[in-house]
């Protein structure tokens, strides 16, 4: 069995604001807005940089949507910048309305997601903006695992003509990937070969599937973990070769049950080949404050809710 190891943590928001800075130096056509939260972005590199490409909206979110959509019509590429919450729920019609009802080629990039904002509690840590987003037709989905594929990431959507969430967080978390992969949007990546279940996870929850998986393989638990990160367009036919050989699957994810990855999982199961399911996942819940360990912990974010899911869902194949 493949295993992972990491030599250090860093937040994904800093992977954000790298590869910002690199597009900075390679594409002109790349500016960048902030409502008023540039040191939580990470987007200082940039500003430094490229002071004429940058602009301070302040906490006028729904204004800075509209401003990307018309710098669009220029043939600028923005990216907006600011916390999930009022990339998502706060500002959820005008980009409906002004991005993708058009089909604008804006980049919503969105930091301190889910409930590993930790202590700014559960006003700030919105679990419902995956499915806010995958909701909106055209609209691509990201929310890469580590630092370095969220510096890809940021890279590879800029190429991409059409409007993008991108999703990453607060929190220091393992660094895993290879620091100068490919981004491929769509494109499922399998980390390791398993023939008794499939776990598919996203964002923080990738490196819980594989700790996971690690302990399970000791239990003679042979576990695939694929990360999926890119939630819309799912890479189904990643999850339906896997389910082919190992029979049942567990979604990760650090969102609510309802309306993220796992439903998506779900609903390309029941059309293409219905396979016991088990969802990591909030329950219809809000968060609270607390460190992102404890609230991990609290919710069932973590490995060993993984593997107590994987058990479970073992006994319905």
């Amino acid at each position: 069995m493949k295993t992972y190891t990491y030599t250090e943590k860093k937040d994904t928001r800093s992977g954000f604001g790298a590869g910002l800075a690199e597009l900075g130096r390679t594409n002109p056509n790349v500016v960048a807005l902030c409502a008023d939260l540039i040191g939580s972005l990470k987007m200082d590199q940039f500003i430094e940089e490229n002071p004429e490409r940058f602009f301070q909206i302040g906490i006028a979110e729904a204004n800075m949507m509209g401003i990307a959509a018309g710098l669009t019509i220029g043939g600028k590429i923005p990216f907006t910048g600011t916390f999930a919450n009022f990339s998502t729920g706060r500002v959820y019609d005008q980009i409906r309305q002004s991005i993708a009802y058009s089909g604008k080629n804006v980049k919503i990039c969105a930091s301190h997601a889910g409930l590993t904002l930790g202590e700014d509690g559960a006003t700030h840590q919105i679990l419902e903006d995956l499915g806010l987003m995958k909701m909106l037709p055209g609209m691509v989905v990201i929310n890469p695992c580590d630092y370095n594929q969220t510096k890809a990431a940021t890279i590879a959507i800029a190429e991409y003509v059409g409007p993008v969430y991108l999703r990453f967080g607060r929190p220091s978390v393992p660094i895993f990937t290879p620091a100068n992969q490919k981004f491929e949007i769509g494109k499922a990546i399998k980390f390791t070969e398993g023939t008794d279940v499939t776990i598919v996870a996203t964002g923080h929850l990738v490196w819980e599937a594989l700790e996971a998986s690690k302990a399970l393989n000791e239990l003679g638990i042979s576990a695939e973990v694929i990360n999926i990160h890119t939630i819309k367009p799912l890479d189904k036919k990643a999850i339906l070769d896997s389910v082919s050989k190992t029979g049942c699957i567990v979604t990760a994810e650090e969102h609510n049950h309802l309306g993220g990855l796992g439903e998506s999982v779900a609903r390309v199961l029941a059309q293409h080949n219905p396979t016991p399911q088990e969802f990591v996942a909030t329950n219809d819940t809000f968060g609270e404050s607390g460190t992102p360990a404890q609230l991990m912990n609290k919710y069932g974010l973590n490995s060993d809710a993984i593997q107590k899911a994987v058990k479970t869902v073992l006994k319905r194949k």
